[in-house]
C-alpha cells in the first residue's frame, strides 16, 4: 500500500495497530479471574465483578464498565481496598476495549498505589503490568518500560513462570514499538517458551512474534509461528478476546501472501475462513465489536483479490455493526473501504461521497483513539494522510470532468480543503496540541489579501504532481506528469546539493524543479501582474527552499518575492505596523555547550541595535529567566534569536540554544505565547542560525509550524546553518528594508536575498537560500 509523502510518522502505537494482536487481555485473564477469586469478596460485590469480568470477556465493553464501577464502589464502601484494587484491572481494561485510555490510566493508577501501600508483590506486579500495557496503548513507550521493568523484577522475585512470560509478551510490544524486532521476536519466543502448556498466553506470543518475524522478512518463521498458534487459539473458550486473536492470526496470515514460498490466493483463502469463524463466534456471543472487525477484514481480503461485490457486501455489513455499537475508529475503517472499492469499479461520485464521510468520521474521532495500539483498529493516524491525499486525487479527477466553470472550482477548492485538514491534523499531531484550532478560529482566507500575491499549492500524488494556483480570478490546475516518488527524489537531491558551497551540482536539479512548477504557470502571473508567491509546501517540499529555483539566466527570488506557510487556513494576514517598533534581540557569541561560537553575531544584533534601539541579550545574559522577564515587562513586536537551533522529527528533540541550557520548542512557545493573551501577539519571530534535519519532512513541519505554535504572526528562520558572517549582513539588510512602511516582509527580504546574490563572496544559494519567511509575509 502505498504511503503518501505526508502520511504521519509511524508512531510506536502504529506499528502495533491493526496488524497484531497486542491483547493484553488473554494474557492476562488468568491473572485477573484469578486475583478476583483470591480476594474472596462479599457476595454482593462479588457477584457483580464477576458479571463485569464475563461482560469483558464477552467484549460487551459498556456493560462491563458499568458492572465493575459499580464493585468498585460497593468494596470501596465495605472499606476493602485490596477488593477495590483487584477490580480495577478489568475495569480498566473495558476502558482500553472502548478507547477510553485516559480513563483506563486513571483507574490503574490507583490499583498500583493500594497495591503498593498493601505491600503485596503478586497484585503489585499483575497492576504494573496492566499499567505498562496501558502506556504502551498511548504509545508512552519510556513510562511503559518503566513499569514493566518493575513488574518483571517482582515477578522474577516471585519465580512466578505466567507472570513473567505475560510480561515478556507486552515488553515484545514495547520493543516492536520501537521498532527493534529482533529484540522483540527473541521476548515472544521466551515467553512462549515459558508458558508451553498456557493456551492464551503461548497464543499471543506466537501470534506477535509472527508480526515480528514478518517485520524481519523472515517468512518461513513468520509462518511456522502462525501454524503453531492456530490449534492453541482454537482451543480457547469463546471470548471476545479469543475472536480478536483469530482476527489477528488471519491478517497475519493473508500478509505472507507472495512470501515464504506460498504461492496464488491459498493464504487469503484460508485467512478469509479464519475470519468467518471469527465472525460467526463474535456473533454467537452478541459481540458486535469483535463481529465488525471479522466482517470489515474479511471484506478487505476481497478487495486486495479485486473480488469488489463480495467486498461490499461484506464491508457494508461490518458497517452496520459499527454503526450500531458506536465505534467511529471502525465506522472510519469501513467507509474509507467503500470508498476504495467505489473507486476501483469506477464509479468516482459515489466514491467521493464515501471518502467525504471517511475524512469527516476521520475528524470526529476522539485523539485518544488515534494512539491505540491495540488490536481493533488498523492505525488511524497512518490511515489518514492516505484518506485525505486519496479524496483530494478523486476531487482533481472530478474536476476535470466538469462542464461548468463554477464546478471546477468547487471541486478544486474542495480537494485543497482536503489536504488543508490533513496539514492541519498533521501539525496538531506533531506538536501534540490544539494550536492549530486556536489560530483556525481566526483565519482570513489567504487569497483575498493581496490582488499581487499568487498561491502555489502543490499536491504529490503517486503517479503525478498537481499544483494548484490561487489567483484573483479562481484557482487554476496544472498537472506535472512526474511520479511522486521521482519528484521527491529530485527535491531531496536538490536540498543536499544546495548546502554544498564548493559545487555548482545544484543547477541543473533547481532548473527541472523549476520547469516542473513555475514555467508553466509564468504566462497566469505575468496576466495578473503577481509579485509575490506564497507557496504551501507538501512533504519533502518542506525541506528546500523556493528561491533557489533557476529559469536557466537567474534564481526565482530575483523574479518574486517569496513566502512560505505550512497551511493556508494557518495564517493571519495583517500588515505589520512599523512606526514605532519594539525589537527585543539576544544571542550567543561564545562557544557553549559543546557549540561552535559564532563570532558575527555581535555585529548583526548591533546592527538591529542601530536601527530600533534597545539593549541585546548577549552571551551570559541570554538566559530562559532573563528573555521571559524582558517579554513580560515590555510588548515587543519583534524578537530576533541569533544563536544554534536544531529542528528534528520529534519536538522534544528540537531546541534554541541558550548561555546556560536548551530552549525547547514547548519552553520557547510559552515564552512567546505571552503575548497571546495581549491585543497585538508577536509579529516577528526571527531565529538566524538554526538548522533543520534535511531529508526529514516531519523537521520541517517543525520549523514550518513553529511561529503557529509560538502565537508570532510571522516567523524568519533558516533550514540550513549558515556562514554566521553571511548572516549578519543579509538580516542587516532585511531589518533596514522593513523599515520601508512600502513594503511587504516578503519584498524586504527579497531585497536582503539579492543584495548577496551580487555579492561574488556570497552569490552561492548556499549562503542567501536558507532564510525562509513563514507564515504572515505581508
Amino acid at each position: 500500500m502505498h504511503h503518501h509523502d505526508g502520511t504521519y510518522r509511524k508512531t510506536a502505537a502504529d506499528r502495533l495497530g491493526g496488524r497484531t494482536a497486542t491483547v493484553v487481555c488473554l494474557a492476562l485473564a488468568l491473572l485477573l479471574s484469578a486475583s478476583l477469586v483470591r480476594s474472596q469478596p462479599v457476595p454482593d460485590a462479588g457477584e457483580v465483578a464477576k458479571q463485569g469480568v464475563l461482560l469483558l470477556l464477552r467484549g460487551q465493553f459498556d456493560s462491563a464498565v458499568r458492572s465493575l464501577n459499580q464493585a468498585a464502589t460497593l468494596y470501596e464502601q465495605d472499606n476493602k481496598p485490596l477488593n477495590r484494587a483487584d477490580v480495577l484491572l478489568p475495569l480498566a481494561q473495558a476502558y482500553i476495549g472502548l478507547g477510553l485510555t485516559g480513563k483506563a490510566l486513571q483507574t490503574l493508577e490507583v490499583a498500583v498505589t493500594i497495591d503498593r501501600a498493601a505491600g503485596d508483590g503478586e497484585r503489585l506486579s499483575d497492576a504494573l503490568t496492566a499499567l505498562g500495557a496501558a502506556y504502551l496503548q498511548t504509545g508512552q513507550l519510556d513510562a511503559a518500560q518503566q513499569q514493566l521493568k518493575e513488574a518483571l523484577a517482582l515477578a522474577n522475585g516471585q519465580n512466578h513462570r505466567l507472570r513473567r512470560a505475560t510480561i515478556l509478551i507486552h515488553l515484545g510490544n514495547l520493543k516492536m514499538a520501537e521498532e527493534n524486532d529482533a529484540e522483540a521476536l527473541a521476548a515472544f519466543t521466551e515467553s512462549a517458551a515459558l508458558a508451553p502448556d498456557t493456551a492464551p498466553i503461548s497464543a499471543v506470543a506466537l501470534v506477535n512474534g509472527s508480526k515480528a518475524a514478518r517485520n524481519l522478512e523472515q517468512f518461513p518463521q513468520a509462518e511456522l509461528l502462525l501454524d503453531q498458534a492456530l490449534p492453541l487459539i482454537k482451543s480457547l473458550p469463546a471470548t471476545h478476546d479469543k475472536a480478536n486473536l483469530l482476527i489477528a492470526w488471519a491478517r497475519g496470515y493473508a500478509d505472507l501472501k507472495g512470501r515464504s514460498g506460498i504461492k496464488g490466493s491459498a493464504p487469503v483463502l484460508r485467512a478469509a475462513e479464519v475470519l468467518e469463524e471469527a465472525g460467526i463466534m463474535a456473533e454467537s456471543m452478541d459481540d458486535k465489536r469483535a463481529a465488525t472487525y471479522a466482517l470489515g477484514y474479511r471484506g478487505q481480503l476481497y478487495e486486495q483479490e479485486r473480488r469488489y461485490d463480495e467486498a461490499m457486501l461484506l464491508t457494508r455489513r461490518a458497517m452496520t455493526l459499527a454503526l450500531q455499537i458506536e465505534a467511529p475508529e471502525a465506522n472510519f475503517q469501513w467507509q474509507w473501504q467503500i470508498g476504495r472499492i467505489l473507486r476501483e469499479k469506477g464509479q468516482l461520485d459515489e466514491a467521493i461521497q464515501a471518502y467525504r464521510r471517511a475524512a469527516s468520521t476521520l475528524q470526529n474521532i476522539r485523539p485518544e483513539l488515534t494512539t491505540t495500539s491495540q488490536l481493533r483498529a488498523a492505525p488511524v493516524r497512518e490511515a489518514s494522510g492516505q484518506v485525505f491525499f486519496q479524496l483530494a486525487d478523486l476531487l482533481l479527477q472530478r474536476s476535470g470532468l466538469a462542464k461548468e466553470e463554477q464546478d471546477v472550482q468547487k471541486y478544486l477548492g474542495e480537494a485543497r480543503d482536503a489536504v488543508e485538514s490533513f496539514k492541519a491534523a498533521e501539525l496538531r499531531d506533531y506538536f501534540r496540541d490544539d494550536c492549530v484550532d486556536v489560530l483556525q478560529s481566526k483565519i482570513t482566507k489567504m487569497e483575498r489579501v493581496s490582488e499581487s500575491a499568487a498561491v502555489l499549492y502543490p499536491i504529490i500524488l503517486p503517479d503525478r504532481v498537481e499544483l494548484l494556483v490561487s489567483l484573483p480570478s479562481g484557482i487554476h490546475r496544472h498537472i506535472v506528469k512526474v511520479s511522486g516518488e521521482s519528484f521527491k527524489e529530485t527535491v531531496h537531491s536538490f536540498r543536499s546539493y544546495l548546502e554544498t558551497r564548493t559545487t555548482r551540482e545544484y543547477l541543473p536539479l533547481g532548473q527541472e524543479l523549476y520547469d516542473w512548477m513555475i514555467r508553466p504557470l509564468e504566462p497566469l502571473f505575468e496576466a495578473h501582474r503577481i509579485s509575490t508567491l506564497v507557496f504551501v509546501p507538501d512533504g519533502a517540499l518542506r525541506n528546500i527552499p523556493l528561491a533557489a529555483l533557476h529559469d536557466g539566466k537567474q534564481f526565482l527570488i530575483a523574479k518574486y518575492a517569496l513566502a512560505t506557510t505550512p497551511g493556508l487556513n494557518l495564517t493571519d494576514p495583517k500588515p505589520l505596523q512599523r512606526q514605532t517598533l519594539q525589537v527585543l534581540s539576544a544571542g550567543l557569541t561564545e562557544g557553549v555547550q559543546g557549540f561552535a561560537p559564532l563570532p558575527n553575531v555581535n555585529e548583526e544584533l548591533n546592527s538591529i541595535t542601530a536601527i530600533f534601539g534597545g539593549h541585546p541579550l548577549l552571551n551570559s545574559t541570554f538566559v530562559a529567566k532573563n528573555l521571559e522577564q524582558e517579554m513580560k515587562d515590555r510588548q515587543f513586536a519583534v524578537v530576533h534569536i541569533a544563536t544554534h537551533g536544531k529542528f528534528e522529527a520529534h519536538t522534544e528533540d528540537s531546541f534554541l540554544l541558550t548561555f546556560d541550557d536548551k530552549l525547547n520548542m514547548d519552553r520557547l512557545s510559552r515564552l512567546i505565547g505571552l503575548y497571546r493573551f495581549r491585543d497585538e501577539p508577536l509579529e516577528l519571530l526571527t531565529l538566524s542560525a538554526c538548522e533543520t534535519a534535511a531529508g526529514d519532512d516531519r523537521a520541517a513541519l517543525g520549523l514550518a509550524g513553529l511561529a503557529i505554535k509560538a502565537g508570532a504572526r510571522s516567523a524568519l528562520a533558516t533550514l540550513w546553518f549558515i556562514n554566521d558572517e553571511a548572516s549578519s549582513i543579509l538580516v542587516a539588510e532585511f531589518y533596514r528594508q522593513l523599515t520601508d512602511a512600502t513594503i511587504s516582509k516578503a519584498v524586504a527580504l527579497q531585497r536582503a536575498q539579492l543584495k548577496l546574490i551580487e555579492d561574488p563572496i556570497y552569490q552561492h544559494p548556499a549562503y542567501w537560500a536558507p532564510f525562509l519567511l513563514l507564515n504572515n509575509w505581508l
